[in-house]
């Protein structure tokens, strides 16, 4: 027997299951594809002065590593420097591209933990090359006082100087070794370029610009290379450049000769007055002792007169002084440039001007 379904039931049912059926049959729209990103070119230009800085410390810490690992054995420094080499480069190449993340896990939390970390690239490098010299370390070198002795430094500093000698590790290619330090450790961007860009074409223009480019000093006889950054501080400090004299004399100097030149021939060299031991204490450049002479004549014949006539009051030597200078020998008096000359040019005027000595007073 067969039982009637409720028609609104069925309809109902019809219904739901229809759209149940359209919704599940609805076609899903294919995920938009993703665009791959354009290749971008980096700059990673670096602070030249910082990469040589870096460079300067590789053979103190390659020297430390073989000092502390043949001390007290019958092999020799140089020995193990070739391989110590490459693992020392391997050790920071790796140490370096890993610092920054494991800087930042272990100071999670702090609010800024660039700020619990030093950002000088030279302090970081110089953490990572105590580390490998740590690492090899022999017996001998754990468990004695070397590691704090004079004598290890003075090891480490004579081993340096023979590879310095013998060229065992060249300047470009431990500036070629800190550059890659340098960006991997700069975690500021404080001392390499981070520009990145869409084109090889803006790259290079990018480029021309960068303060991280690299120049020469255009001063002859200069040698050194800098970023452009630092163009400004080495121009004022560059030994080989030409500056005016700081003495304000006409002369221009290079900067490495100005010290002697305004100690020793400098016209603008200051030097006390020739009749500083007998009273005048003015100090006056070289080039202006004739123009002095000439304006405080007065003062000088007052300081002379005083040690010829020790007898008279000062009233008495200041009427002579006066006396002097109004005479026609007055140009004469002028020419004499010390103690001496003067001392004779004022007997000899006295003696013509029969000047009295009790009055101060030219005789008739």
């Amino acid at each position: 027997m067969m039982v009637n379904e409720d028609p609104e039931h069925v309809e109902d049912g019809q219904r739901v299951g229809h759209e149940s059926s359209s919704t599940m049959d609805l076609p899903v729209p294919d995920p938009t594809p993703v665009k791959e990103a354009a290749p971008l070119f980096c700059c990673n230009q670096c602070d030249k002065e910082m990469v040589h800085k870096l460079a300067q410390l590789l053979y103190p810490g390659l020297a430390a590593a073989c000092i502390d690992n043949t001390t007290g054995l019958f092999r020799s420094p140089a020995s193990v420097a070739v391989p110590f080499r490459k693992e020392m480069v391997d050790y920071l190449t790796q140490r370096s591209e890993t610092y920054v993340a494991e800087t930042m896990a272990q100071n999670d939390g702090i609010a800024d933990p660039a700020e619990e970390t030093s950002d000088d690239p030279a302090d970081i490098v110089s953490d990572l090359l105590d580390e490998f010299a740590r690492s090899k370390r022999n017996f001998f070198s754990r468990v004695s006082a070397w590691i704090l002795s004079d004598s290890r430094e003075d090891k480490i500093d004579d081993f340096v100087q023979e590879m310095e000698t013998n060229a065992f590790w060249p300047i470009e290619r431990r500036e070629t070794v800190a550059e890659t330090l340098l960006r991997n450790v700069d975690f500021k961007n404080g001392f390499h370029c981070d520009m990145k860009l869409d084109s090889e074409r803006l790259l290079e223009e990018h480029r021309d610009s960068c303060g991280y480019r690299m120049m020469e000093c255009e001063n002859s006889g200069c040698m050194v290379k800098f970023s452009a950054a630092q163009a400004e501080k080495h121009d004022g400090e560059c030994p080989y450049k030409i500056i005016p004299c700081e003495q304000k004399c006409p002369a221009s100097i290079l900067r490495t000769e100005m010290d002697r030149h305004c100690i020793t021939v400098c016209p603008m060299k200051l030097t006390n007055c020739p009749f500083y031991q007998i009273g005048c204490q003015t100090t006056i450049p070289k080039c202006t002792l004739e123009k002095h002479c000439a304006e405080v004549l007065q003062t000088h014949l007052v300081c002379v007169l005083q040690v010829i006539h020790k007898e008279l009051s000062e009233d008495e030597i200041e009427q002579r002084a006066k006396l002097l200078e109004k005479s026609e020998c007055k140009s004469k008096l002028c020419e004499a440039l010390d103690v001496r000359s003067l001392t004779n040019a004022v007997k000899e005027q006295e003696s013509k001007l029969k000047l009295d000595q009790g009055l101060g007073t030219v005789l008739e």
